[in-house]
């Protein structure tokens, strides 16, 4: 699985194949089917992975390390992203990424993206909450944007994206805990 996880996350769930898993694997394919069903099977447990490496092993830890203050928690996010985006090996997330390729929301991969995206704006919330913030639930929704957004600028070559999140979400913070209501929509 450690060889599909690099794949896909490198260069998406359709652009690679099982043969070239099983290539780069040396796993035989009887073996590979043996344990994953299908190739969905298969995204499904690298989805399940890579929320264990990256949400909650990487991202959370490091931002429960990185600060004591539940508003300097939410901010801490953006200093996580900066060094990520910074890294060559960047890789843009596999939550997004497997959304745009199966575009199906009735398909268990993007049904499984869209609850991993879900867990780590609950993340977000139960920051907010703790920071005093007002409407925490939309103040999570506003948050995830700025991050997902960040992602995809950073996709795009912006290396500073993490940066010019953080001094947004530095102002939607000071709002949001001054009684500024988040967007409805």
């Amino acid at each position: 699985m450690v060889v599909a996880y690099d794949l896909f996350c490198r260069h998406g769930i359709r652009a690679v194949g099982v043969d070239t898993i099983i290539a780069q694997s040396g796993v035989a394919k009887m073996t590979l089917y043996r344990h994953f069903g299908s190739k969905d099977d298969l995204v499904l447990a690298v989805l399940d992975r890579r929320e264990e490496l990256w949400t909650r092993e990487w991202l959370q830890a490091e931002v429960m390390l990185r600060a004591t203050d539940p508003a300097e928690r939410l901010l801490a996010i953006f200093d996580v992203f900066d060094g990520w985006f910074r890294r060559r090996s960047f890789e843009g997330c596999l939550f997004i990424n497997a959304l745009i390729e199966i575009d199906d929301r009735k398909h268990p991969i993007h049904r499984a993206s869209r609850e991993q995206l879900m867990r780590i704006r609950s993340f977000i919330e139960g920051l907010a909450v703790d920071a005093g913030v007002d409407e925490p639930a939309g103040f999570a929704r506003q948050w995830h944007i700025l991050m997902k957004g960040s992602i995809v600028a950073a996709g795009e070559g912006d290396a500073d994206a993490a940066q010019r999140a953080q001094a947004i979400g530095r102002l939607l913070l000071a709002s949001a805990r001054s009684g500024g209501a988040p967007l409805r929509g």
